[in-house]
């Protein structure tokens, strides 16, 4: 490839990133916390932010009612055909087609998807404003949007005997490093750009790895490393400078506890966390992420192999320490602290160490996946398309279509989906994640500071032990 072309798929790749992990994921995250200490705190929700609309205009929205209910039932029938005229084209190629013509077919299908699930939108929001009495609240989602723009216009205090610079640099590096440690996570398998809406040729029948092709090949990754998940840990392991800088520049004793303790629970655990994935080291044979993901889709996904079982569940008890979600917030802890490192922060600086927050819990939530269930890989799919278990075919009633355990599908499609079964398993993990967060009560600083060093980093240590005694004697 170009110059040019390899920094504009760099570009797109670092967009795509930023879209959904800041752009997505964040306010999600935000959204559903604000839900679940509603519900659990009995308080008010997300659902209830927004703001009225006047009674003329609900009457105006009333009317609607009939004429959006069948546009929508239109759309959902739209959405159907368009999706199920999508995946045809994708199973079976252009060229099978006709060439041209069908990639003619297939721009008028995604404009009718786009225009079908516009309508849905639309009867979707109307229904929303209707049965909330003309109150414009969106499911919820306006409430993030809320605390953006409170957080962006809130007055920015700063002690006045603080150190102004570190006080400003604090937020910037915790959310900084969380971010950077996205380029090495390969999202899906390699996209072959002159291949793109072909069906891929294989090395041999059921094969995960895909001829080698001439033409340009893009990694679905901003950086391919040597030593990927090695520059994760040297990369995160800074994030915990921004909160231990934080509680030294605030000039607040409070403030300068919850750094200390962060500083001291962060380093512990770090040292927890790194030996919890060596098994993942010797098992795969290697450092790079994408070869990480490639050996589970030819194999057998990491969880499913007992050192890795075990390697999975010290890595996420570690990975929730680290992240300082309860109930591991000892650095935060209010009852204790008032707000610990984040005392003394106010408007836009505390929304970004929030979002630097969320985002960990995004980066090591994509981590697990990668590490522990296979990343990108779908069960029985292959470069080429599904390899379904069993030898059968049959065919469609009154059609000559022939459905087989083998079905080809276009590398486009291919991408796409190793792309979405990666969001996939991102989003599982961060429910997880918010299940245990209020679920579970907040533990005393001993009590952590003895589960890292008295339990996780022993056991991860015999894990690894026990590890290579496997590989041994069962190569």
């Amino acid at each position: 490839m170009s110059t040019g072309a390899i920094l504009l798929a760099s570009a797109l790749k670092i967009l795509f990133i930023v879209l959904v992990v800041v752009g997505a994921f964040a306010p999600l995250l935000v959204w559903v916390d604000r839900r679940q200490s509603a519900m659990i705190q009995d308080r008010v929700g997300p659902h209830r932010a927004g703001f009225t609309l006047p009674k003329d205009v609900v009457k105006g929205f009333d009317a609607l009612r009939l004429p959006l209910l069948g546009g929508s039932l239109f759309a959902g029938l739209l959405i159907a055909v368009s999706f199920a005229g999508l995946f045809v084209m994708g199973f079976a190629g252009f060229e099978d087609l006709g060439g041209a013509t069908a990639k003619d077919l297939y721009r008028f299908a995604l404009a009718m998807l786009v225009f079908g699930l516009l309508l849905r939108a639309g009867y979707a929001v109307h229904s929303n404003i209707v049965e909330a009495g003309g109150k414009i609240t969106l499911f919820g989602v306006l409430h993030p949007a809320a605390d953006a723009m409170k957080m962006i216009w809130k007055e920015d205090f700063v002690p006045a005997r603080a150190d102004k610079l570190l006080h400003a640099l604090a937020p910037v590096i915790t959310l900084i490093p969380a971010l950077v440690s996205f380029a090495v996570i390969p999202f899906a398998d390699v996209l072959y750009l002159d291949y793109w809406d072909q069906v891929l040729p294989v090395a041999a029948e059921g094969a995960a790895e895909a001829v080698a092709l001439v033409g340009d090949a893009v990694p679905m990754q901003v950086a391919s490393l040597n030593v990927g998940i090695l520059f994760i840990f040297a990369v995160a392991g800074t994030g915990v400078i921004g909160a231990a800088i934080g509680g030294y520049a605030s000039d607040n004793k409070f403030s300068l506890m919850g750094g200390m303790r962060a500083a001291s629970q962060m380093v512990s655990y770090e040292v927890a966390l790194g030996l919890t994935i060596v098994p993942c080291f010797m098992m795969y044979d290697s450092l790079r992420l994408e070869d990480m993901a490639l050996w589970q889709a030819q194999n057998a996904w990491g969880i499913f192999l007992p050192p890795l079982t075990l390697a999975f569940l010290l890595y996420f008890t570690a990975a929730t320490a680290e992240t300082k979600r309860v109930p591991f917030d000892l650095p935060e802890g209010e009852s204790e602290l008032v707000g610990g490192y984040l005392t003394e922060y106010s408007g836009l600086k505390f929304g970004i160490f929030f979002t630097g927050e969320y985002v960990e819990m995004v980066a090591f939530s994509a981590l697990a996946a990668v590490l522990f269930f296979g990343g990108w890989d779908v069960p029985w799919l292959y470069a080429n398309g599904f390899d379904l278990p069993g030898t059968w075919a049959f065919t469609v009633p009154l059609t000559d279509w022939v459905v087989s355990d083998k079905i080809a599908v276009t590398h486009w499609v291919v991408i796409a989906l190793q792309v979405g079964s990666t969001l996939f398993k991102i989003i599982a993990f961060l429910f997880l994640q918010m299940m245990i967060r209020w679920s579970l009560p907040r533990f005393r600083y001993d009590q952590i500071m003895s589960l890292c060093w008295k339990g996780l980093l022993p056991i991860a240590l015999v894990n690894i032990l026990l590890t290579g005694i496997l590989i041994l004697l069962f190569d």
